[in-house]
Protein backbone atom coordinates (compact mmCIF):
# COMPACT_ATOMS: atom_id res chain seq x y z
CA UNK A 1 0.00 0.00 0.00
CA UNK A 2 1.22 3.49 -0.87
CA UNK A 3 1.85 6.14 1.74
CA UNK A 4 -0.36 9.19 1.43
CA UNK A 5 2.54 11.24 0.10
CA UNK A 6 3.44 8.58 -2.46
CA UNK A 7 -0.18 8.41 -3.63
CA UNK A 8 -0.47 12.16 -4.15
CA UNK A 9 2.89 12.50 -5.89
CA UNK A 10 2.10 9.56 -8.18
CA UNK A 11 -1.19 11.27 -9.04
CA UNK A 12 0.58 14.52 -9.95
CA UNK A 13 3.07 12.63 -12.12
CA UNK A 14 0.30 10.69 -13.87
CA UNK A 15 1.48 7.33 -12.52
CA UNK A 16 -0.74 4.45 -11.30
CA UNK A 17 -2.05 4.60 -7.73
CA UNK A 18 -3.47 2.00 -5.36
CA UNK A 19 -6.70 3.99 -4.96
CA UNK A 20 -7.94 7.50 -5.75
CA UNK A 21 -6.69 10.11 -3.31
CA UNK A 22 -9.27 11.89 -1.14
CA UNK A 23 -8.94 15.36 0.37
CA UNK A 24 -11.37 17.48 2.40
CA UNK A 25 -9.77 20.65 0.94
CA UNK A 26 -9.62 23.28 3.71
CA UNK A 27 -10.28 20.65 6.39
CA UNK A 28 -6.92 18.98 6.79
CA UNK A 29 -5.55 21.73 4.54
CA UNK A 30 -5.70 24.95 6.54
CA UNK A 31 -3.32 25.42 9.44
CA UNK A 32 -5.91 24.77 12.16
CA UNK A 33 -5.31 24.64 15.90
CA UNK A 34 -8.37 23.12 17.62
CA UNK A 35 -6.89 23.96 21.03
CA UNK A 36 -6.60 27.69 20.34
CA UNK A 37 -9.12 29.36 22.72
CA UNK A 38 -9.48 32.45 20.52
CA UNK A 39 -13.25 33.17 20.36
CA UNK A 40 -12.90 33.63 16.60
CA UNK A 41 -11.52 30.09 16.17
CA UNK A 42 -14.56 28.05 15.09
CA UNK A 43 -12.45 24.87 15.02
CA UNK A 44 -12.24 24.63 18.80
CA UNK A 45 -15.96 23.79 18.95
CA UNK A 46 -16.68 20.20 20.15
CA UNK A 47 -18.58 19.17 16.99
CA UNK A 48 -15.55 19.97 14.82
CA UNK A 49 -13.22 17.54 16.61
CA UNK A 50 -14.34 14.22 15.01
CA UNK A 51 -14.17 15.79 11.54
CA UNK A 52 -10.70 17.25 12.10
CA UNK A 53 -9.52 13.87 13.40
CA UNK A 54 -11.03 12.07 10.40
CA UNK A 55 -9.24 14.39 8.00
CA UNK A 56 -5.92 14.09 9.80
CA UNK A 57 -5.95 10.31 10.11
CA UNK A 58 -7.74 9.07 6.99
CA UNK A 59 -7.41 11.57 4.14
CA UNK A 60 -4.52 12.28 1.80
CA UNK A 61 -3.41 15.51 3.40
CA UNK A 62 -2.67 18.53 1.23
CA UNK A 63 -1.55 21.30 3.55
CA UNK A 64 -2.19 24.80 2.18
CA UNK A 65 0.70 26.99 3.27
CA UNK A 66 2.12 30.36 2.22
CA UNK A 67 5.64 31.70 2.75
CA UNK A 68 6.26 34.21 5.49
CA UNK A 69 6.21 37.72 4.06
CA UNK A 70 7.68 40.79 5.69
CA UNK A 71 6.74 44.24 4.44
CA UNK A 72 8.33 47.33 5.96
CA UNK A 73 6.07 49.87 7.65
CA UNK A 74 4.84 52.39 5.10
CA UNK A 75 3.69 55.98 5.51
CA UNK A 76 1.05 55.28 2.88
CA UNK A 77 -0.83 52.60 4.87
CA UNK A 78 -2.45 52.60 8.32
CA UNK A 79 -4.61 49.87 9.87
CA UNK A 80 -6.98 50.07 12.83
CA UNK A 81 -8.70 47.09 14.47
CA UNK A 82 -11.61 47.19 16.88
CA UNK A 83 -14.08 44.75 18.47
CA UNK A 84 -17.77 45.50 18.16
CA UNK A 85 -20.74 43.28 19.08
CA UNK A 86 -19.00 39.92 18.59
CA UNK A 87 -17.24 41.05 15.43
CA UNK A 88 -13.72 42.18 14.60
CA UNK A 89 -13.60 45.22 12.32
CA UNK A 90 -10.44 46.21 10.45
CA UNK A 91 -10.15 49.55 8.68
CA UNK A 92 -7.29 50.17 6.26
CA UNK A 93 -6.49 53.71 5.14
CA UNK A 94 -4.22 54.63 2.24
CA UNK A 95 -3.16 58.23 1.72
CA UNK A 96 -1.54 59.00 -1.61
CA UNK A 97 -1.31 62.10 -3.82
CA UNK A 98 -3.72 64.02 -1.61
CA UNK A 99 -6.36 61.30 -1.84
CA UNK A 100 -7.60 59.13 1.05
CA UNK A 101 -8.67 55.55 0.24
CA UNK A 102 -10.36 53.37 2.86
CA UNK A 103 -11.54 49.80 3.22
CA UNK A 104 -13.41 48.01 6.03
CA UNK A 105 -13.67 44.27 6.78
CA UNK A 106 -15.65 42.33 9.39
CA UNK A 107 -14.96 38.92 10.93
CA UNK A 108 -17.71 37.31 13.07
CA UNK A 109 -16.97 34.89 15.88
CA UNK A 110 -19.33 32.20 14.62
CA UNK A 111 -18.28 32.17 10.97
CA UNK A 112 -14.82 31.59 9.50
CA UNK A 113 -14.94 34.18 6.76
CA UNK A 114 -14.09 37.84 6.29
CA UNK A 115 -16.80 40.15 4.95
CA UNK A 116 -15.65 43.18 2.97
CA UNK A 117 -17.96 46.01 3.98
CA UNK A 118 -16.09 48.68 2.02
CA UNK A 119 -13.60 48.16 -0.80
CA UNK A 120 -10.46 50.24 -1.09
CA UNK A 121 -11.01 51.43 -4.67
CA UNK A 122 -14.36 52.87 -5.74
CA UNK A 123 -13.64 54.40 -9.14
CA UNK A 124 -11.02 55.12 -11.78
CA UNK A 125 -9.59 58.08 -9.88
CA UNK A 126 -8.97 55.82 -6.87
CA UNK A 127 -7.20 53.38 -9.17
CA UNK A 128 -4.99 56.11 -10.60
CA UNK A 129 -4.07 57.24 -7.10
CA UNK A 130 -3.27 53.68 -5.98
CA UNK A 131 -0.90 53.30 -8.91
CA UNK A 132 1.11 56.22 -7.53
CA UNK A 133 2.19 54.16 -4.51
CA UNK A 134 5.89 53.39 -5.16
CA UNK A 135 6.65 49.72 -5.77
CA UNK A 136 9.23 49.92 -3.00
CA UNK A 137 6.40 50.43 -0.50
CA UNK A 138 4.93 47.06 -1.53
CA UNK A 139 8.23 45.16 -1.65
CA UNK A 140 8.43 41.94 0.39
CA UNK A 141 11.06 39.86 2.07
CA UNK A 142 10.12 36.25 1.35
CA UNK A 143 11.00 33.49 3.83
CA UNK A 144 10.30 29.82 3.03
CA UNK A 145 11.60 28.34 6.29
CA UNK A 146 8.04 27.66 7.45
CA UNK A 147 7.32 25.71 4.25
CA UNK A 148 10.29 23.41 4.79
CA UNK A 149 9.28 22.98 8.44
CA UNK A 150 5.72 22.05 7.46
CA UNK A 151 7.01 19.57 4.88
CA UNK A 152 9.16 17.86 7.50
CA UNK A 153 6.35 17.83 10.06
CA UNK A 154 3.88 16.33 7.58
CA UNK A 155 6.20 13.50 6.56
CA UNK A 156 4.58 10.71 4.55
CA UNK A 157 1.02 11.70 5.57
CA UNK A 158 0.66 14.00 2.56
CA UNK A 159 2.16 16.98 0.75
CA UNK A 160 2.52 20.72 1.26
CA UNK A 161 0.81 22.89 -1.35
CA UNK A 162 2.00 26.48 -1.71
CA UNK A 163 -1.05 28.75 -1.66
CA UNK A 164 -1.02 32.02 -3.59
CA UNK A 165 -3.28 34.52 -5.34
CA UNK A 166 -2.55 35.61 -8.87
CA UNK A 167 -2.38 39.20 -10.14
CA UNK A 168 -6.05 39.48 -11.08
CA UNK A 169 -7.04 38.23 -7.65
CA UNK A 170 -5.14 41.05 -5.94
CA UNK A 171 -6.30 43.64 -8.47
CA UNK A 172 -9.99 42.76 -8.67
CA UNK A 173 -10.38 42.36 -4.90
CA UNK A 174 -9.51 46.03 -4.43
CA UNK A 175 -12.93 46.85 -5.93
CA UNK A 176 -16.47 45.71 -5.32
CA UNK A 177 -17.48 43.16 -7.93
CA UNK A 178 -19.62 45.63 -9.85
CA UNK A 179 -16.96 48.35 -9.87
CA UNK A 180 -14.28 45.85 -10.89
CA UNK A 181 -16.33 44.63 -13.85
CA UNK A 182 -17.00 48.18 -15.06
CA UNK A 183 -13.34 49.24 -14.79
CA UNK A 184 -11.99 46.04 -16.36
CA UNK A 185 -14.41 46.39 -19.29
CA UNK A 186 -14.22 50.12 -19.91
CA UNK A 187 -10.67 51.01 -18.84
CA UNK A 188 -8.43 48.16 -20.02
CA UNK A 189 -5.31 50.36 -20.22
CA UNK A 190 -5.60 51.38 -16.59
CA UNK A 191 -6.59 47.90 -15.46
CA UNK A 192 -3.54 46.45 -17.20
CA UNK A 193 -1.40 48.95 -15.30
CA UNK A 194 -2.91 47.69 -12.06
CA UNK A 195 -2.28 44.08 -13.09
CA UNK A 196 1.31 44.93 -13.94
CA UNK A 197 1.74 46.43 -10.47
CA UNK A 198 0.35 43.38 -8.65
CA UNK A 199 2.27 41.07 -10.98
CA UNK A 200 5.60 42.65 -10.08
CA UNK A 201 5.02 41.69 -6.45
CA UNK A 202 3.65 38.22 -7.14
CA UNK A 203 6.14 37.25 -9.84
CA UNK A 204 9.04 38.10 -7.53
CA UNK A 205 7.45 36.13 -4.68
CA UNK A 206 6.74 33.16 -6.94
CA UNK A 207 10.26 33.02 -8.33
CA UNK A 208 11.81 33.07 -4.85
CA UNK A 209 9.52 30.38 -3.42
CA UNK A 210 9.68 28.16 -6.52
CA UNK A 211 13.47 28.27 -6.41
CA UNK A 212 13.88 27.80 -2.66
CA UNK A 213 11.03 25.30 -2.16
CA UNK A 214 11.19 23.34 -5.43
CA UNK A 215 9.27 20.29 -6.56
CA UNK A 216 6.02 21.01 -4.73
CA UNK A 217 2.37 21.49 -5.63
CA UNK A 218 0.99 25.04 -5.77
CA UNK A 219 -2.58 26.33 -5.70
CA UNK A 220 -3.00 29.55 -7.68
CA UNK A 221 -6.36 31.22 -7.16
CA UNK A 222 -8.05 34.19 -8.79
CA UNK A 223 -8.79 33.27 -12.44
CA UNK A 224 -12.53 33.06 -11.73
CA UNK A 225 -12.58 36.88 -11.63
CA UNK A 226 -12.20 36.79 -15.42
CA UNK A 227 -14.41 33.77 -16.05
CA UNK A 228 -17.77 33.80 -17.78
CA UNK A 229 -20.24 35.45 -17.26
CA UNK A 230 -18.14 38.23 -15.70
CA UNK A 231 -15.70 38.52 -18.60
CA UNK A 232 -15.58 37.29 -22.21
CA UNK A 233 -12.96 34.74 -23.15
CA UNK A 234 -10.73 37.34 -24.83
CA UNK A 235 -10.32 39.17 -21.52
CA UNK A 236 -9.49 35.93 -19.71
CA UNK A 237 -6.57 35.63 -22.10
CA UNK A 238 -5.56 39.26 -21.49
CA UNK A 239 -6.07 39.41 -17.73
CA UNK A 240 -5.25 35.88 -16.60
CA UNK A 241 -3.13 34.04 -19.16
CA UNK A 242 -0.79 37.02 -19.67
CA UNK A 243 -0.08 37.47 -15.95
CA UNK A 244 -0.77 34.09 -14.34
CA UNK A 245 0.94 32.09 -17.09
CA UNK A 246 4.42 33.31 -16.06
CA UNK A 247 3.76 32.13 -12.49
CA UNK A 248 2.96 28.66 -13.81
CA UNK A 249 6.17 28.66 -15.84
CA UNK A 250 8.28 29.70 -12.82
CA UNK A 251 6.86 26.89 -10.68
CA UNK A 252 7.38 24.29 -13.39
CA UNK A 253 10.91 25.46 -14.15
CA UNK A 254 11.82 24.44 -10.61
CA UNK A 255 10.10 21.05 -10.78
CA UNK A 256 6.80 22.07 -9.22
CA UNK A 257 3.16 21.52 -10.16
CA UNK A 258 0.32 24.05 -10.42
CA UNK A 259 -3.29 23.40 -9.47
CA UNK A 260 -5.37 26.26 -10.87
CA UNK A 261 -8.33 27.12 -8.65
CA UNK A 262 -11.34 28.44 -10.54
CA UNK A 263 -14.99 28.25 -9.52
CA UNK A 264 -17.90 28.61 -11.90
CA UNK A 265 -18.14 28.17 -15.65
CA UNK A 266 -14.85 26.73 -16.86
CA UNK A 267 -15.92 24.93 -20.06
CA UNK A 268 -14.45 27.55 -22.39
CA UNK A 269 -11.47 28.21 -20.11
CA UNK A 270 -10.06 24.68 -20.03
CA UNK A 271 -8.09 25.06 -23.29
CA UNK A 272 -6.39 28.10 -21.74
CA UNK A 273 -5.57 26.07 -18.62
CA UNK A 274 -3.89 23.47 -20.80
CA UNK A 275 -2.00 26.06 -22.86
CA UNK A 276 -0.68 27.65 -19.66
CA UNK A 277 0.67 24.22 -18.74
CA UNK A 278 -1.08 23.78 -15.39
CA UNK A 279 -0.95 20.31 -13.87
CA UNK A 280 -4.46 20.22 -12.45
CA UNK A 281 -7.61 22.19 -11.75
CA UNK A 282 -10.17 22.49 -8.98
CA UNK A 283 -12.98 22.36 -7.99
CA UNK A 284 -14.76 21.60 -11.33
CA UNK A 285 -18.15 22.62 -9.99
CA UNK A 286 -20.99 20.50 -11.40
CA UNK A 287 -23.97 22.13 -13.12
CA UNK A 288 -25.87 24.31 -12.37
CA UNK A 289 -23.06 26.20 -10.59
CA UNK A 290 -20.61 25.11 -13.27
CA UNK A 291 -21.27 24.48 -16.96
CA UNK A 292 -19.41 21.23 -17.61
CA UNK A 293 -19.67 17.79 -16.06
CA UNK A 294 -16.79 15.91 -14.51
CA UNK A 295 -17.29 13.17 -17.11
CA UNK A 296 -16.79 15.67 -19.94
CA UNK A 297 -13.67 17.14 -18.36
CA UNK A 298 -12.20 13.66 -17.86
CA UNK A 299 -13.03 12.68 -21.44
CA UNK A 300 -11.70 15.83 -23.12
CA UNK A 301 -8.90 16.99 -20.79
CA UNK A 302 -8.14 14.06 -18.50
CA UNK A 303 -4.88 13.22 -20.26
CA UNK A 304 -3.59 16.76 -19.73
CA UNK A 305 -4.96 17.64 -16.29
CA UNK A 306 -5.20 16.06 -12.87
CA UNK A 307 -8.82 16.60 -11.84
CA UNK A 308 -9.58 17.69 -8.28
CA UNK A 309 -13.30 17.66 -7.51
CA UNK A 310 -16.17 17.92 -7.58
CA UNK A 311 -18.50 17.33 -4.60
CA UNK A 312 -20.61 20.37 -3.74
CA UNK A 313 -20.22 21.38 -0.10
CA UNK A 314 -23.96 22.09 -0.02
CA UNK A 315 -24.54 18.39 -0.75
CA UNK A 316 -22.15 17.41 2.03
CA UNK A 317 -24.06 19.58 4.49
CA UNK A 318 -27.62 18.89 3.32
CA UNK A 319 -28.03 15.56 1.50
CA UNK A 320 -29.18 12.47 3.39
CA UNK A 321 -26.22 10.08 3.70
CA UNK A 322 -27.81 7.44 1.44
CA UNK A 323 -28.33 10.02 -1.31
CA UNK A 324 -24.88 11.49 -0.84
CA UNK A 325 -23.36 8.02 -1.24
CA UNK A 326 -24.86 7.86 -4.74
CA UNK A 327 -23.31 11.25 -5.59
CA UNK A 328 -19.88 10.08 -4.40
CA UNK A 329 -20.19 6.85 -6.38
CA UNK A 330 -21.01 8.78 -9.56
CA UNK A 331 -18.16 11.24 -8.97
CA UNK A 332 -15.65 8.42 -8.51
CA UNK A 333 -16.88 6.71 -11.70
CA UNK A 334 -16.66 9.89 -13.76
CA UNK A 335 -13.37 11.05 -12.27
CA UNK A 336 -11.57 7.77 -12.97
CA UNK A 337 -13.27 6.67 -16.21
CA UNK A 338 -11.11 5.68 -19.16
CA UNK A 339 -7.55 6.92 -19.44
CA UNK A 340 -6.44 10.03 -17.64
CA UNK A 341 -3.60 11.62 -15.75
CA UNK A 342 -5.18 11.41 -12.30
CA UNK A 343 -8.10 12.21 -10.01
CA UNK A 344 -8.49 13.39 -6.41
CA UNK A 345 -11.90 13.26 -4.73
CA UNK A 346 -12.38 16.77 -3.37
CA UNK A 347 -15.21 19.06 -2.22
CA UNK A 348 -15.79 22.45 -3.81
CA UNK A 349 -15.35 24.15 -0.40
CA UNK A 350 -15.75 23.43 3.32
CA UNK A 351 -18.20 24.33 6.09
CA UNK A 352 -17.40 27.64 7.75
CA UNK A 353 -19.78 27.67 10.73
CA UNK A 354 -19.07 26.68 14.31
CA UNK A 355 -21.32 23.58 14.30
CA UNK A 356 -20.79 20.36 12.33
CA UNK A 357 -24.02 18.39 12.10
CA UNK A 358 -24.24 14.58 12.25
CA UNK A 359 -25.28 14.57 8.58
CA UNK A 360 -22.21 16.56 7.56
CA UNK A 361 -19.87 14.27 9.50
CA UNK A 362 -21.54 11.14 8.09
CA UNK A 363 -21.12 12.42 4.53
CA UNK A 364 -17.42 13.14 5.03
CA UNK A 365 -17.06 9.62 6.44
CA UNK A 366 -18.73 8.32 3.26
CA UNK A 367 -16.05 9.95 1.10
CA UNK A 368 -13.29 8.13 2.98
CA UNK A 369 -15.12 4.81 3.07
CA UNK A 370 -15.89 4.78 -0.64
CA UNK A 371 -12.38 5.55 -1.88
CA UNK A 372 -11.07 2.77 0.36
CA UNK A 373 -13.57 0.16 -0.74
CA UNK A 374 -12.62 0.62 -4.40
Amino acid sequence: MMTRRERLMATLHGRPVDRPAVSFYEIGGFDIDPLDPDPYNIYNAPTWQPLLQLADEQTDLIWLRSPRLQVAASPFFTTETREEGGSRLVRTTVRVKGRTLTSLTRRDREVNTIWILEHLLKDLDDLKAYLEIPDAELAEEVDVANLHAADAQLGDRGIVMVDTPDPICLAAALFSMEDYVVVAFTEPVWFHRLLEKTARVLHHRTEVVAREFPGHLWRIYGPEYASEPFMPLRLFEEYVTRYTGPMVEMVQRHGGFVRLHCHGRIRNLLPSFVRMGVTGTDPIEPPPHGNITLAEVRRDYGRDLVLFGNLEVTDIENLRPDLFERVVAQTLREGTAGKGRGFVLLPTAAPYGRTITPTTLANYETMVRMVNQG
